[in-house]
Order: C-alpha cells, then sequence, then structure tokens
C-alpha cells in the first residue's frame, strides 16, 4: 500500500479523535446535568418557601429546585439570628458567601492544619489586659490551662464573607438586633463533588424527628449533629474523656441549630485584642514580602509555608463603604465590587459580589456578563428590571422589591432602573474576576462600532447613529434619569 493510501484512514481516525475530545471536553466544562440545563423560559423573583425555628432565630431557604436556582448551580439560605444567640458549629459541601444584611456579631472559622490560636509561636503577654483578663477569669479549665485568642472576626452590617467549602464555622450575636445574613452557596462549584444538594453537617444541636418546619415544602425534616451516629465507646477513647463526657456529644435535642445563650458569650474578641491584631497581621505581611523577595517564590520546604499562604487570609470586605466604590455618580449612584483582587481567598472559592445602590428613577445600563451567573438579592427599595434571552424574548420583566431574590443567567442581557425611592442590592456572582459589557455609556458596545455598522444595522441616519454613540459619553454603567429615556416607567 503506498504512503498516500496510508495517510488517508490515519488522517480521518486522527479527525474522529479530535471531534470526539473536543465534544467530551465541552460537555464536562458546563458542570451541569440534564436537570440543571439553563431552558429558561421564564425566571421570576421569589421569596423563600421553606422555614425552620430554632430557639434563638431561624433559617430560611429558597427552593433549590427552582429553575433559575437549577441553571446558576447554587443554593440561597437567610438566616436571622436573635440578639445574644448562638448559630452552633457547622460546615457546608460548596463555598458559602455571605452578606451581612442587618446587624453584627462574632464569627469563629476554622481551617483544617491552621493554628487555632493567633498566639501560636508568640507569648500571650502582647495581648491587651482586657483581653488578659477575660482568659483568666472567664477560660481557665479545670487543668489550668486558658483558651487564647481564638480566631474569631467581628462582622457587621455591610460585610461580604467568604467561607470556603467543609470549615466549620460558627456565629454569635453579640448586639441589640437580629443578625441576618443572607447566604449563597455555588453548589456547581469543583470543591463540591457530591450531588447539587446543599448538606449541611452540624457538631451540635439539631431538629428533633417532627423537625419544626414551615413553608409550602411540609413533611418531616431531621437535623441531627454528626456525633450521634457514632460509637459512644469510640468516641470516649478517640478523646479520651468519660463515657458520660462522650454522651453530652451525642445528645439530642430539639433546639436546633441557633440556641440561646444564657450569659455574655466569653470569648476573647477582635476588640479586646485588636492592637495585638494588627501587629500580627503587619509582621505577617512582612514576612510574606521578605519571602518574595527571596527569589520570588514560596517553598513547600518552610515550616511556615501554609500559615504564611493560606491560614493568615483575608475572609472578609466590607462593601457599605462609600469611598471605595469602582462606580460613583452623584447623579445615579454607586456600586463596590469584592472580587479575587479585593479579597483574595476567592480565588479559590470563584465567588465575588457586587454591592449596589441606584438614586431615584437612575438606570443599571444595559449590559450581560461575561463570566457568571448573577444572583441578586434585594436590600432595600424596589425597581423594574427586565431580563432577555437569546432568542430576543424577555424571560423576566417585574418590579421587584425588599426581600426578593432572581437569578440573570451568564449572557442574558438586563436592564434596571429604580423607583422613586431608589434601590440597592447585593449580588452574588460565580467567579472570582466578574466581567460586563454595557450597552449604553462611554464603555459600551457602541462607543467601539463605527458610524457606518450603526447606520446600516439599523437603518437610521448618522445623526441618530451619533446620538446612541454620543449622548451618555460622561457616564458608565450607572446612568442619571432623562425626560426623554423614560422606556421603563409604569
Amino acid at each position: 500500500m503506498s504512503m498516500g493510501n496510508l495517510r488517508l484512514p490515519f488522517l480521518a481516525a486522527t479527525l474522529c479523535l479530535l471531534v470526539h475530545v473536543a465534544l467530551g471536553k465541552g460537555s464536562a466544562t458546563t458542570g451541569l446535568d440534564d436537570a440543571q440545563q439553563c431552558r429558561l423560559w421564564r425566571i421570576r423573583a421569589t421569596q423563600p418557601d421553606q422555614r425552620f425555628e430554632s430557639e434563638g432565630g431561624f433559617t430560611e431557604l429558597w427552593s433549590e429546585d427552582d429553575d433559575q436556582f437549577q441553571c446558576a448551580g447554587v443554593a440561597a439560605v437567610r438566616n436571622i439570628l436573635h440578639p445574644n444567640a448562638l448559630f452552633l458549629p457547622e460546615f457546608i459541601n460548596a463555598p458559602r458567601l455571605v452578606f451581612i444584611e442587618q446587624g453584627r456579631g462574632l464569627l469563629g472559622i476554622n481551617y483544617p492544619g491552621c493554628p487555632e490560636t493567633y498566639h501560636s509561636g508568640r507569648s500571650s503577654g502582647g495581648s491587651s489586659g482586657r483581653g488578659r483578663r477575660w482568659q483568666e477569669e472567664g477560660q481557665q479549665g479545670d487543668r489550668g490551662r486558658r483558651d487564647q485568642h481564638q480566631k474569631v472576626h467581628r462582622i457587621r452590617r455591610g460585610d461580604i464573607i467568604a467561607i470556603p467549602e467543609g470549615t466549620v464555622h460558627w456565629c454569635h450575636n453579640d448586639g441589640n438586633e437580629e443578625l441576618i445574613a443572607i447566604s449563597i452557596i455555588d453548589l456547581n462549584n469543583q470543591g463540591n463533588q457530591l450531588d447539587q444538594r446543599l448538606r449541611a453537617f452540624f457538631l451540635a444541636g439539631g431538629f428533633g424527628g417532627q423537625g419544626r418546619q414551615q413553608g409550602r415544602r411540609g413533611g418531616r425534616y431531621s437535623i441531627q449533629n454528626i456525633f450521634q451516629a457514632f460509637d459512644t465507646e469510640l468516641l470516649a477513647e478517640s478523646y479520651n474523656v468519660p463515657m458520660q463526657i462522650a454522651q453530652r456529644l451525642q445528645q439530642q435535642n430539639n433546639r436546633g441549630i441557633m440556641i440561646d445563650v444564657g450569659e455574655r458569650l466569653r470569648v476573647v474578641a477582635p476588640e479586646e485584642d485588636e492592637e495585638y491584631d494588627e501587629e500580627y497581621e503587619e509582621e505577617q505581611e512582612e514576612r510574606m514580602r521578605r519571602r518574595r523577595g527571596q527569589g520570588g517564590r514560596w517553598s513547600l520546604a518552610s515550616e511556615n509555608w501554609f500559615d504564611e499562604m493560606f491560614c493568615t487570609m483575608r475572609i472578609k470586605q466590607n462593601v457599605d463603604i462609600r469611598r471605595e466604590a469602582d462606580v460613583f455618580s452623584r447623579q445615579a449612584g454607586r456600586v463596590n465590587v469584592v472580587d479575587m483582587h479585593k479579597l483574595p481567598i476567592l480565588r479559590d472559592m470563584d465567588m465575588s459580589a457586587e454591592r449596589g445602590r441606584l438614586l431615584p428613577n437612575a438606570l443599571y445600563t444595559p449590559h450581560w456578563s461575561m463570566t457568571d451567573h448573577r444572583i441578586v438579592y434585594v436590600t432595600r427599595g424596589e425597581a423594574h428590571v427586565q431580563i432577555v434571552g437569546q432568542d430576543g424574548q424577555n424571560v423576566f420583566d417585574e418590579r421587584v422589591s425588599e426581600g426578593s431574590m432572581f437569578v440573570i443567567p451568564q449572557f442574558y442581557a438586563t436592564v434596571s432602573r429604580a423607583g422613586d425611592g431608589g434601590f440597592e442590592w447585593i449580588t452574588f456572582k460565580t467567579s472570582s474576576q466578574p466581567m460586563k459589557s454595557p450597552l449604553a455609556g462611554y464603555t459600551s458596545v457602541f462607543r467601539a462600532l463605527p458610524l457606518e455598522v450603526i447606520t446600516n444595522s439599523f437603518q437610521m441616519s448618522p445623526r441618530d447613529a451619533q446620538e446612541l454613540k454620543y449622548n451618555r459619553e460622561h457616564q458608565t454603567f450607572l446612568l442619571s434619569p432623562s425626560c426623554r429615556s423614560r422606556s421603563l416607567s409604569d
């Protein structure tokens, strides 16, 4: 057989292999099964449809079966924690991004392999007098051991908090009002290798067999801590404690997952040791700078590498600080974005957030997202929002108000106009480096199109094309109200 005849079957086989690999790669990168494909004919603003009551507060969940949440691959939760209540320690199966809508409190988060205290390797004498007094009086055990400065974070209204999958966290409301936290869990994230359902694992507390559940999805619901199913003797041996202590780990109760604390929770909070925290963080940053200067690369041989790179990463960023706005307009409002550049831990979680405020009747320019699905939660006011799919049809055309949530899928175009009282929202995004493409304003697609392309595409005069390109040349994303552009009026 000649060389020419040999090439034909080889080329055909190679082409088939390339097609097979390309198709396989395309289907693997979506991470969505048939039930999660984004076949969205209608999106609607929704409220939570399930509620679980605990002694110290309640938990509300949006339906995971809603097509829009299935498309985005996320779960949405709202926790309301009463004053002086404790949200019991838990970990979940996917990365979680939290927005503090109201109140203040303390948050503890523990990373496996990281020191449990900021004092590791240092003398505890650096703590403030007040923090030291709490340690000596409030946290000294039977064997004379004291808790040092646990990794506790002060959280407050406007904070975005990043909680990686599998990390134990708890929260205490030490304020005078309810602490309201909105969470989005990215179930489609590569950190979750289970199914696309929210799974919470509690170390304490739980609901009984009946539970205390309200909502459209009725039936029994049971949450118990993970210690309950272990053998008591194995637990006692694991901790080297008497059986009665191991049995306390397994006790059943109907107090729920939030409990009232009889007295003020005695932990060394950031206020008690704020001076030491700043000193410690400055020292860690300086050590990291020196390490980068020694060749610019991190050495795994360093015993402090994990601590310096991961254990000291910030987990929160406040998005209510006006001077840190990424987009600001005196006539329209402002937008604060938290991505991996502001909060580096988001790089691994592949999530981000946006906090926005529109002044009365101002517009958020028509645009689409190039990188992510967006889950929008309304915190105040109302707005008229439209979302358009690839077939040029409205999939969403509603007035949204406080407490409602909806999804804007990737690449779907959207526009919003605030009501007479203004509009505020928080958006959770499924990308750590989000990008948007505006259709109006000085950074818009129209500014990049030649006039001839616009006039021929839309069969309009050159003068009209110039108005499209330049009438908003001093604004971008946030557009002030215009008496000539009231197409979204009631």
